[in-house]
């Protein structure tokens, strides 16, 4: 029994073996295709996604200088600008795409960049930006979209997140002790949602108000409406010699606190704080470069700030880009100035040796649909557009002259190498020195983090290791 047992034992494995080797013979001698054996081992589209995705993050995680980026100043297209007659020209799409402009394009100073002809300035500065061409979310809603773009969060959860303006004030609270708040807004906050979140208040933005194109740039609560420096200042000097109480209990802790805060205020109504918004002590050819108009001068009193060390600017741009109707007519109104403007940010800061530490990005909530709408009522206008659209960056530690990602040949869809929200906003926070997976405090104790997980419902496909 036991020889039959082995017997038995050697018959089975000569019969493997002699099946294997047939199997073998077959696929050399291509009786057998080896796609039927390979097909088990491939790997499905969302496995090679999430495998590119973290071969790019732990890329961009080498490649960054964590805490490069010292300030940020944002430049927000309020209304969403259209990418195929701004930074992703389609030549050839035809008028029905490209209206009034087609085949209106231009070179700039790298080979490989093409942009929209009502952008001639910024085409002599494309070595120092990048464009990301794929930038989607595919969320068509002004207060939805913009929430995206600016908190890196899905909308409509039950956490009102804080705006990336907010996160940088709170991570940098302990390094910044400038007297102009760490986060400031040009003019008006839009109000399309609560930028500070669940962090409250004291994370709001400062809002200026007023006009830096104005013979004077009166900013809300620092430079009163009507009243000169020398008028302040003697207001001042009563206050000071009637505070009897003040000077007797100048060692009570809670004088002293009210003191300090005293001072600081009026550091930025007379002294130094002010004087960040005085452009005149600018030269006038340089006020002249940037454009006398208000976003121009917006763009000088950003650069202003980032020499303060002030972490956080917004421009809103004082224009709206919503344009359904009138598209190609705002178009040739407003993007002359946000050329001029941004054109000479960008080189005004490299000359200043500034552009290294700090981040510009510009963008809209979304883009405008490629195909125009001839028909009445809109009579030639672009709708909301979230699933492709253009973002500029540069500075802070992002590489210039390159372009990342594609939409296809009419601008419509993302073609190659798709870029959401949290993968800006994240590559952002790594420049910064800001660990994206920081609990943050919430008022109720709930878990809330700088950027959520894939397995929060955060699209993602990588940080941007292409221009680290």
């Amino acid at each position: 029994m036991s020889t039959n047992h082995n017997q038995e034992q050697v018959s089975r494995r000569e019969a493997m073996r002699r099946c294997a080797l047939g199997a073998a013979g077959m696929i050399a001698s291509g009786g057998f295709s080896s796609h039927v054996f390979a097909a088990a081992a491939e790997k499905t589209p969302q496995q090679k996604a999430a495998e590119e995705k973290a071969a790019r993050d732990q890329a961009a995680k080498a490649k960054a200088k964590k805490g490069q980026t010292k300030s940020v100043i944002q430049i927000f297209l309020w209304g969403g600008m259209s990418h195929n007659d701004a930074w992703d020209p389609k030549p050839g799409t035809g008028y029905d795409y490209l209206g009034e402009f087609d085949n209106r394009f231009i070179p700039t100073n790298v080979k490989e960049i093409q942009l929209g002809s009502l952008f001639p300035k910024l085409a002599q500065q494309a070595d120092k930006y990048s464009l990301i061409r794929s930038m989607t979310h595919g969320n068509n809603g002004h207060e939805t979209a913009a929430y995206l773009m600016q908190t890196g969060h899905l909308p409509g959860g039950r956490l009102a997140y804080p705006s990336v303006g907010a996160i940088f004030t709170f991570f940098k609270k302990d390094q910044y002790k400038g007297l102009i708040p760490p986060y400031v807004v040009m003019l008006q906050a839009a109000g399309r949602f609560s930028e500070e979140g669940f962090l409250g208040p004291a994370y709001k933005p400062f809002a200026t108000g007023g006009d830096p194109n104005a013979a004077r740039f009166e900013v809300e609560g620092i430079v009163n409406r009507g009243i000169d420096d020398g008028r302040q200042k003697a207001r001042r000097e009563l206050v000071d010699k009637v505070n009897l109480l003040g000077y007797g209990l100048a060692n009570v802790p809670e004088v002293a606190a009210a003191e300090t805060a005293r001072q600081k205020a009026y550091g930025l109504i007379l002294g130094s704080g002010k004087e960040v918004f005085n452009l005149d002590n600018e030269p006038t050819a340089l006020r002249d470069r940037y454009g006398r108009n208000t976003f121009g001068q917006e763009c000088l009193a950003a650069r202003r700030m980032v020499e303060a060390g002030v972490p956080y600017i917004t421009i809103s741009f004082p224009g709206g880009w919503d344009t359904h109707g009138n598209h190609f007519a705002t178009m040739r109104a407003q993007c002359p100035s946000l050329d001029q403007g941004l054109a000479t940010l960008l080189a005004d800061l490299s000359e200043k040796r500034l552009l290294d530490s700090t981040l510009v990005w510009c963008t809209g909530e979304f883009g405008r649909t490629p195909k125009v709408s001839w028909e009445p009522p809109w009579n030639g206008g672009r709708h909301h557009h979230g699933a492709v659209f253009t973002v500029l960056v540069a500075g802070g530690g992002f590489k210039g002259g390159r372009v990342v990602g594609s939409s296809d040949e009419k601008g419509e869809q993302v073609k190659e190498r798709p870029v959401y929200p949290a993968d800006l906003l994240g590559s952002m926070y790594l420049l910064a020195g800001i660990d994206a997976t920081a609990k943050l405090p919430h008022p109720w104790g709930l878990d809330a983090y700088v950027l959520d997980t894939e397995n929060e419902g955060m699209k993602s496909a990588g940080m941007l290791e292409e221009i680290l």
